[in-house]
């Protein structure tokens, strides 16, 4: 797929500001988290048998009141609009930019966001209770606190012998929105920031998915043009699989005929296998072959959706799998693109509710952090203008 790949879709969002933009992303992101939480590892079939048809909004834990019991390395209240690690991380990385003001790197995760993780209680909706986020994040994301806090790891190189998984990429959004516009940018500083976590193709499909959020806050942006851009930074497996995926989803106008082909196209890349709840002895090793499964399907859905969020987010839920980061993915580059009217104001509404969150405030933060790091930028710009006039000659 390339540039030049007809697309259904070349009709340019309309004018939005940083502000509006990076509220749909934040607030889409959450949105498309929570509702894919409770269909979480269960595939397609599955999820029609259990709800009677295709997801299409907010629904209970899928195994009701026994959620607590149904599954003891998991015991999380997932649904009912409850947001997940996706956006529990997601808001902790606009928090430590909220301190540091500034661009980030791996040594912002060890001196800022690992203290988050461990010092602070906060409400977590899936526990029902206020409580160390390192209480509710996974095992690949406890593995930051482990390296870096008790084994004192160098930052850049402690995401080696983690899995390779979506755990990075799934809450780097605000490294985009800080670029907002820039996602060479973007890729470069997510791709620094997953270092600390991540290897191989999970920290690729960081950078991957950094970019596409700041390519979607272009004031031209259109799906084709994230969708390119992504591929015009992507590299070895993550380049292949969403080429791969994203030319399966220009054939197809609604995710009910998509689903099957786009789990057929990213195969091949994919690590885990058919049955996601019980991944084979080779999953999630590093490799330059493979790719996360999340990032390509989630481009693949915002290009099925022609953009429109409530139309990515609902494929990304219906697809199963690790559904609640591919919708946290699809949500937020869809939000990005048209802002928070875009998102069904009823399923915000809701999730802000039961999640007890004011999902606004992180995008207030955010906005206001990106203003001082382009003013940061411009000085730093011009300082090296001057500098290298100097050494060239010019007057």
């Amino acid at each position: 797929m390339t540039s030049t790949t007809p697309m259904r879709s070349e009709a340019k969002t309309t004018a939005l500001t940083l502000d509006e933009r990076i509220t749909g992303a934040l607030v889409g992101a959450a949105v498309g988290d929570a509702l894919g939480g409770p269909v979480e590892g269960r595939p397609p079939e599955q999820i029609v048998a259990r709800h009677g048809g295709r997801i299409s909004g907010v629904v209970g834990p899928w195994d009701g009141d026994d959620w607590r019991t149904a599954r003891p390395i998991a015991p999380y209240h997932k649904g009912d609009g409850h947001v997940t690690d996706d956006t529990l991380m997601t808001h902790a990385l606009v928090r430590v930019y909220g301190a540091v003001r500034d661009h980030l790197d791996a040594y912002a995760v060890a001196d800022h966001l690992v203290p988050e993780l461990i010092s602070t209680p906060r409400w977590i909706p899936e526990l029902e209770a206020h409580a160390l986020p390192l209480q509710r994040i996974f095992l690949a994301e406890k593995w930051i606190v482990a390296r870096l806090h008790y084994g004192h790891v160098d930052p850049r190189e402690a995401g080696s012998g983690n899995i390779v998984n979506c755990g990075a990429a799934m809450y780097m959004a605000p490294v985009g929105l800080v670029n907002a516009a820039h996602p060479q940018a973007a890729y470069a500083e997510a791709l620094d920031v997953a270092g600390a976590h991540q290897s191989s193709y999970g920290r690729e499909a960081a950078g991957v998915f950094a970019a596409a959020v700041a390519a979607a806050c272009a004031p031209d942006a259109t799906p084709a043009t994230v969708v390119d851009t992504c591929l015009s930074l992507a590299k070895d497996g993550t380049h292949a699989a969403i080429e791969a995926v994203c030319e399966v989803a220009v054939r197809h106008r609604d995710f009910e005929s998509a689903l099957t082909p786009l789990r057929t196209a990213v195969a091949p890349f994919d690590t885990v296998g058919p049955d996601y709840r019980a991944p084979s002895l080779g999953a999630r090793r590093p490799s330059r072959l493979h790719s996360i499964e999340e990032l390509p399907i989630a481009l693949g859905m915002l290009l099925v959706a022609d953009g429109d969020y409530r139309h990515a987010v609902l494929g990304s839920v219906n697809y199963g799998r690790d559904c609640d980061s591919i919708a946290t993915m699809s949500g937020a580059i869809a939000g990005a693109l048209h802002g928070e009217r875009a998102i069904p104001a009823a399923w915000a509404r809701t999730v802000a509710e039961a999640s007890r969150l004011d999902l606004h405030a992180p995008a207030r933060t955010l906005a206001d952090v990106s203003r001082d790091v382009f003013v940061r930028d411009t000085a730093r710009r011009r300082a090296h203008e001057s500098a290298f006039a100097a050494l060239v000659g010019t007057p």
